[in-house]
């Protein structure tokens, strides 16, 4: 039997460096958000685990042996002690290095994937969710969340206010590296997140230093009308905007330029 789940995008609402941990991570504060379309797993059952990948982003993965699918299912697999293996696919819709999850959501998506395909206790993939990245314990959830320490201490939070809020989300076809944007943020701490609306994404300089295309698609969207909350996600190259209705996503999503990669969808 195949089981099916999403690895939902993700969607900084805000994000304040605030410094360095013992560690040598960035100490964040943000808040995260998830909308209802993303990358598509799949699974079945089959001696040893195997990895397929389509899609028009498949192109753009380093190979399929170092892709975080492969190391969450085998990283479960030694933490459960489950012998039992998985033929996955992974049909590839997000742009890489784009600040959206990407690789984070698709681990989380095989966490979650796999705990169902193979009846374990869900315990063990929280366990092993924060060893692949700071990001895949709130792409475990995906649900709205707090992320505190280097994005991996989470507190769940209510956000019935936007939920279901049409989301359009564009990305210049631009790859990014989260190491590189968070070695040229400035080292200052700029205050604590409260309120997401008030807050601010402390990549965004640095990020648009890098990629120039950033502040032009961030100003695009910030024009369109029916848009009310504009904002770089991660550390980029992605932006998005919230939307009064799905008639104004909609027309804003037909006037992107063609260069550009889209998503229009809603927030869960």
């Amino acid at each position: 039997m195949t089981h099916r789940d999403i690895a939902a995008a993700k969607l900084n609402l805000a994000l304040h460096v605030r410094g360095l941990l013992p560690d040598g991570r960035h100490a964040i504060e943000t808040v995260f958000a998830f909308c209802t379309d993303g990358d598509r797993l799949s699974a079945e059952p089959a001696d040893g685990l195997f990895l397929t990948v389509s899609g028009p982003f498949a192109g753009e993965l380093l190979g399929v042996e170092n892709n975080l699918v492969l190391l969450a299912a085998r990283q479960l697999q030694a933490e459960s002690g489950c012998e039992q293996g998985a033929a996955i696919q992974l049909d590839k819709q997000l742009p890489v290095a784009s600040g959206i999850g990407g690789g984070s959501a698709d681990a989380a998506a095989t966490l979650r994937l796999l705990t169902s395909l193979w009846g374990i206790d869900p315990a063990h993939a929280a366990a092993v969710a924060p060893r692949i990245g700071s990001d895949v314990p709130a792409c475990l959830l995906s649900l709205p969340v707090r992320g505190e320490g280097a994005g991996d201490e989470l507190r769940p939070i209510e956000l019935p206010e936007i939920s279901g809020t049409p989301v359009l989300v564009i990305n210049p076809r631009v790859m990014l590296s989260t190491a590189d944007v968070f070695a040229g943020w400035d080292g200052v701490d700029h205050g604590a997140l409260g309120d997401w609306r008030t807050g601010r994404n402390d990549l965004e300089k640095p990020a648009r230093a890098l990629v120039s295309q950033i502040e032009t698609v961030h100003a695009w969207l910030s024009v369109q009308p029916g848009a009310w909350f504009v904002r770089m996600s991660g550390s980029g190259a992605t932006c998005f905007a919230f939307f009064a209705s799905e008639e104004a996503r909609d027309s804003a999503a037909d006037r992107v330029p063609r260069e550009w990669w889209r998503l229009a969808t809603h927030l869960r």
